[in-house]
């Protein structure tokens, strides 16, 4: 069995090269990658992400052109914040980890990534993948990215209703979740792409809501959903509605919203994204190893007044 002691782990990757291991570790978000927002993958500086409205089309005919209706365009600015991630390691605290891989790897045909150089920059994405998640919704822009929930908070055309107080709970997520159901709009409720979007916490709160319906289910007497009581998973649906669970969308927050309505952008499938390994044996003599990435993210919003904000 191959092991890294000795091995050298420095490597470069810019532009290309450095896409190949970034964009999956930002599609693993799971935001982005459930395609809860939409995502804007190669944007070097700026983006203009258009707004457009329309009121008024049909009209009597005539012989004559005649404008009928009006469309009113604006755009907001999609602009991705650089980033950079800096981290050094111990080789000797990831070592026993990859050799127990490698073995069982072997012994199961288990794919195991191809070097020790590999398996350091996975561990690290996986770290970059969690901080992206919870950046898109609750980030500032003082440490990385403003997120989405202060776009839609400072957003004066987005539709809010006040959370409960005390916050949500098992007894009360299904009256509140029809809080947010009552104010969509008419035009998105019809739309392909619309769900309500919910952290972990309110997911849980509706398996258990889900357990205890039956007649009279505010009481929790009933029988469960299909009289299943809390066996087995209860859909993630609302009257119709997808419930969509954002990992890192904050508790007690729920957001309803086309897809097409959420941004987010970044610069990994872009030549401005790099990556790079640096093992320290080689200028200081230690056992350390540095992990470097830089790339950008930004959230935006557009058409507030489609989007229910439940804070």
């Amino acid at each position: 069995m191959a092991t890294p002691t000795g091995q050298s782990l420095t490597g470069n990757f810019a532009g290309e090269k450095a896409s190949g291991y970034l964009y999956p570790a930002i599609l693993a978000a799971n935001t982005i990658g459930s395609g809860i927002v939409t995502t804007h993958e190669n944007v070097k500086y700026k983006l203009n992400v258009r707004n457009l409205s329309t009121t008024g089309f049909l009209a009597n005919a005539s012989c004559d052109f005649v404008s009928t209706g009006e469309v009113a365009l604006s755009d907001v600015v999609l602009e991705p914040k650089e980033l950079q991630v800096n981290i050094e390691l111990c080789k000797a605290n990831l070592r026993t980890q990859w050799e127990s891989l490698e073995m069982r790897g072997a012994i199961t045909g288990q794919e195991i990534p191809a070097s020790f150089q590999e398996f350091f920059i996975q561990k690290n994405l996986e770290l970059i993948a969690k901080d992206f998640e919870i950046a898109i919704w609750q980030g500032t822009a003082g440490a990385g990215f403003e997120g989405l929930q202060a776009k839609l908070a400072a957003n004066t055309e987005v539709i809010d209703i006040a959370a409960i107080g005390g916050g949500l709970n098992a007894a009360n997520i299904i009256a509140e979740l029809g809080k947010v159901y009552a104010a969509i709009p008419d035009e998105v409720f019809v739309a392909e792409d619309v769900k309500i979007i919910i952290p972990i916490s309110a997911a849980k709160f509706y398996q258990e809501a889900l357990s205890a319906v039956g007649e009279g289910y505010t009481g929790g007497t009933g029988a469960g959903y299909l009289t299943q009581s809390v066996v087995g998973a209860k859909p993630l649906n609302y009257q119709g509605i997808d419930l969509v669970v954002a990992n890192g969308l904050g508790a007690n927050k729920m957001v309803a919203a086309r897809s097409s309505d959420l941004h987010f952008g970044t610069n990994v499938l872009t030549d401005l994204a790099e990556l790079r390994v640096i093992d320290m044996s080689e200028t200081d003599g230690s056992d350390n190893v540095r992990f470097v990435a830089r790339m950008t993210g930004g959230t935006q919003v557009t058409n507030g007044s489609n989007i229910v904000y439940y804070s």
